[in-house]
């Protein structure tokens, strides 16, 4: 039988923890640990104790980095555990989902190092002619398939599945991996300044040593916070930034990074006028002085943890 150790990252959203510790104490199985990493402002420690049939470890961590406290709880899990999982503070757990994904794994080939819960409230998207266009896919720019990484560096989303399918990336949301694939990778320390895109850049790494899957049935649900988030204008510049450490680092079309990342920028201009929504403008604003900070930078020499912007 497979032991997971599973860690959250949390900072300063004790009511969302409180529900998913909630989900988790009603699992038909029970994980070996839980390890809750806290970077809030005023410790969640007090809710972790309303919980005392769970198996809880507490962490404090500064300062706050969803990749550098995952990578904390890796490193602090306990050396039974067979498998590390990671699932955000915001997430909730159907009651028989860990017994799904035991049961997943304990049939599992050596060669599948990855395993993502299945969301069940994928929320609705406007569908986009331009990522759907034959001439994106021709051009590496956006693929059809769920869950792929295409040469322009833009990941697909993977939505609910109604079966176990396997992919190029796996969302940190809610995902089990192989103890041993840490020996050799942990979050890289450039998301520490801001996770965004982390839990791609780790899972595509995976995805080129083995095979990442979505099981169908171990289902959760996520309900994003807005606590915690930058500003629609500093997540505009880390947008690029991210996006064109991730292309880089993996060699990938830089030039189909950019043209992108043009588009991006053209569709939160559009979305702003015809949304009357300022944050799309300044998230623009933010795309912009990402692109003019960093080209003569990714030009001149590799991005490392202490390139900032």
């Amino acid at each position: 039988m497979h032991r997971i150790s599973l860690i959250v990252a949390t900072k300063d959203r004790p009511e969302d923890l409180r529900r998913l510790l909630a989900s988790l104490r009603a699992q038909t199985v029970a994980l070996d640990e839980i390890v809750i990493v806290d970077a809030s402002i005023q410790s969640v420690e007090q809710v972790t104790i309303e919980f005392p049939d769970l198996l809880i470890r507490y962490l404090r961590h500064f300062p706050p980095s969803a990749a550098a406290q995952r990578n904390s709880g890796v490193l602090s899990c306990k050396t039974s555990s067979t498998l590390i999982g990671f699932a955000d503070d915001d997430t909730t757990f159907e009651s028989s989902a860990f017994e799904n994904m035991i049961a997943f794994w304990n049939t599992a080939a050596s060669d599948i190092l990855g395993a993502a819960f299945n969301l069940q409230n994928y929320p609705e998207r406007g569908s986009s002619l331009l990522k759907q266009s034959s001439l994106a896919q021709r051009l590496g720019l956006y693929s059809s398939k769920p869950g792929s990484v295409s040469l322009s560096g833009w990941q697909t989303m993977i939505g609910q599945t109604a079966e176990t399918q396997f992919v190029d990336w796996l969302p940190s949301t809610a995902v089990i991996f192989r103890r041993e694939v840490f020996a050799q990778n942990l979050f890289d320390d450039v998301f520490e300044s801001y996770s965004y895109l982390e839990d791609l850049d780790l899972s595509y790494t995976i995805s080129r040593i083995g095979r990442l899957a979505v099981v169908a049935d171990a289902n959760f649900r996520h309900f994003p916070s807005t606590k915690g988030r930058v500003s629609s204008r500093q997540f505009g510049r880390y947008e690029v930034r991210n996006r064109l450490y991730f292309v880089k680092k993996h060699h990938l079309s830089i030039t189909l990074c950019y043209l992108g990342l043009g588009i991006r920028l053209a569709m939160s201009v559009y979305s702003s006028l015809s949304r009357r929504d300022a944050s799309f403008l300044t998230r623009a604003i933010g795309n912009l002085e990402a692109l003019l900070t960093l080209t003569s930078a990714l030009n001149r020499k590799p991005m490392s943890g202490s390139f900032r912007i």
